[in-house]
């Protein structure tokens, strides 16, 4: 299930998951962003029992896009124990980010 997280549970839902965990930085108006949410919301079916798939809306969640220096979307997070694992800037292919999360879990 993609889970969609904000400023008020990246916490609870990113940083305290037992599961590795992906964030996608996005924007409504961004192309690239739109091209890669199909390739989230299948990661987010094929990895449910093993990690947690979100996305954040950066114009709706800027404390969180700050905190840790969203600069250039979309940029997917890898968090592993409540840290930054890994990072992917712009549109990827799907064996990219699967790849790094099949290391993650």
């Amino acid at each position: 299930m993609l889970i969609e997280v904000t400023d008020a549970n990246f916490e609870e839902v990113v940083l305290k998951s037992d599961k590795p965990v992906l964030v996608d930085f996005w924007a409504e108006w961004c192309g690239p962003c739109r091209m890669i949410t199909p390739i989230v919301k299948e990661l987010a079916e094929e990895y449910a029992e093993t990690a947690v798939i979100t996305k954040m809306d950066v114009d709706n969640n800027p404390e969180t896009s700050v905190k840790f220096g969203i600069r250039n979307i979309p940029t997917i997070l890898f968090f592993k124990n409540g840290e930054v694992v890994d990072k992917q800037v712009g549109a990827s292919p799907k064996t990219i980010l699967a790849s790094k999360l099949d290391a993650l879990v």
